[in-house]
């Protein structure tokens, strides 16, 4: 049988989703930081009242993915919060999410979509980079385990 996969959006039954699995790869290469907790804790306040955007994949029923668009301003939003649980690595889930919000992106008319990352992350930056992310310069002090910023101009 064919795996299943489904890409869903956010619904207040399905917030606990997007901390668990953010969780799981924060405790695993970094740590949980103060404003990781705050808005993982809180993702209706935090990414969806606010502007934002919150999506997930099932794979075989199972929420395995997770990523999110967090507003900045109409035209500049931040690709955030994207995890992939360890066991459905290598489905291609990373890409179908960051697909699917580049396509938002372009749906809503935003200009800029940047996040931020850690150079140890290899397969996450091959993956940015293969979608047209450039490295940018990198301010300090949002994520002590960011050590690299990167964005996408959109053009329509």
């Amino acid at each position: 049988m064919d795996d299943q996969i489904e890409l869903i959006e956010f619904t207040e039954e399905l917030k606990q989703h997007i901390k668990t699995l953010n969780y799981e790869w924060l405790e695993k290469y970094f740590k949980v930081e103060k404003g990781d907790e705050e808005s993982l804790s809180n993702p209706t306040e935090q990414i969806i009242n606010k502007g934002g955007y919150i999506f997930y994949v099932k794979l075989n029923g199972l929420i395995v993915g997770t990523a999110s668009l967090l507003r900045d301003t109409d035209q500049v939003y931040q690709l955030g919060k994207m995890a992939v649980t360890e066991q459905a690595q290598g489905y291609g889930i990373g890409q179908l999410l960051l697909t699917h919000c580049l396509q938002v992106a372009k749906e809503k008319s935003i200009q800029t979509l940047y996040l931020y990352s850690n150079t140890s992350l290899a397969s996450a930056i091959h993956l940015y980079k293969k979608y047209g992310f450039v490295e940018v310069p990198l301010e300090s002090g949002l994520y002590e385990r960011a050590n690299i910023k990167m964005e996408i101009k959109l053009s329509y």
